[in-house]
């Protein structure tokens, strides 16, 4: 008769394996739990430099310069050149008054005008020897080391005292001043007289001319230049077609008008 022999289990041998499976179990319940703790007790999380906190409510600082959620960029104060102060507004620009380097009274350079007892003065007659002295050449000397300035032309006067009449400009002076260097010298033309009848002696005689000075702005300065006449001349008729050139630095172009007359 055949026979099957069955075997079982070893009693042994199932009872470690209930407990081998039980100690997994409250190996997964541990670890479980400490990960619970470990959340539990995680510090919160840093914000970066530079990102926004919601409602500004974490305990992490903001850093300077970050707006937090709800305030404007309009509300962030914006830096200023000007170092510990608060103030945007920036100072005014410096701006000059005035004519550039200009310090001559309204002459439109650097020097001042000339005065009157800063000049020597002399006169040279133009007319050839047995002439009616007529054309004179007036010349002014800068005695001072630094330059100065001439405006337009002199106020000359052919009769005795301030209250006499100023002999006309010939035509329009020029309006560029001449800069007299120190020592320099500069020339007026001037024609007293124009009467060709002869009988000078019958007009006024003048034994010497004054002149002042005009200033930038073109009012007369103070102080009176005074020209006597040349050797072997004692008086000269003048009349009322006395006219003067304006200011030049050379001769020649104090005296080409005034030959014209």
């Amino acid at each position: 008769m055949n026979s099957k022999t069955v075997r079982l289990g070893s009693p042994r041998r199932g009872l470690r394996s209930v407990a081998l499976g039980a100690a997994v179990v409250a190996a997964l319940l541990t670890t479980t739990a400490c990960q619970g703790d470990d959340q539990a007790a995680a510090p919160p999380t840093a914000v970066p430099s530079g990102s926004a906190s919601a409602g500004g409510s974490t305990s992490s600082a903001v850093p300077s310069g970050s707006a937090s959620a709800g305030e404007s960029a309009s509300e962030i104060a914006a830096p200023t050149g000007d170092s510990g102060t608060g103030s945007s507004t920036s100072s005014p620009t410096a701006t000059g008054s005035g004519d550039s380097g200009e310090t001559g009274g309204g002459n439109g350079t650097e020097y001042a005008d000339c005065e009157a007892d800063g000049l020597t003065t002399a006169v040279e007659l133009q007319d050839e020897r047995g002439e009616t002295p007529r054309h004179f050449l007036l010349t002014v000397t800068n005695k001072a080391k630094t330059p100065c300035v001439l405006n337009e032309a002199p106020q000359v006067r052919l009769k005795a005292g301030n209250d006499a009449p100023i002999v006309q400009t010939l035509g329009e002076p020029d309006s560029e001043p001449v800069v007299v260097e120190g020592g320099g010298k500069a020339y007026a033309g001037l024609y007293v007289f124009g009467n060709d009848e002869g009988g000078e002696a019958e007009y006024d005689q003048s034994d010497r001319f004054t002149a002042t000075l005009v200033a930038g702005e073109g009012t007369e300065l103070s102080g009176t230049l005074t020209f006597d006449l040349p050797d072997g001349l004692d008086t000269v008729s003048v009349d009322d077609a006395a006219r003067v050139n304006g200011w030049a630095g050379t001769e020649g172009l104090a005296m080409r008008p005034i030959t014209q007359l």
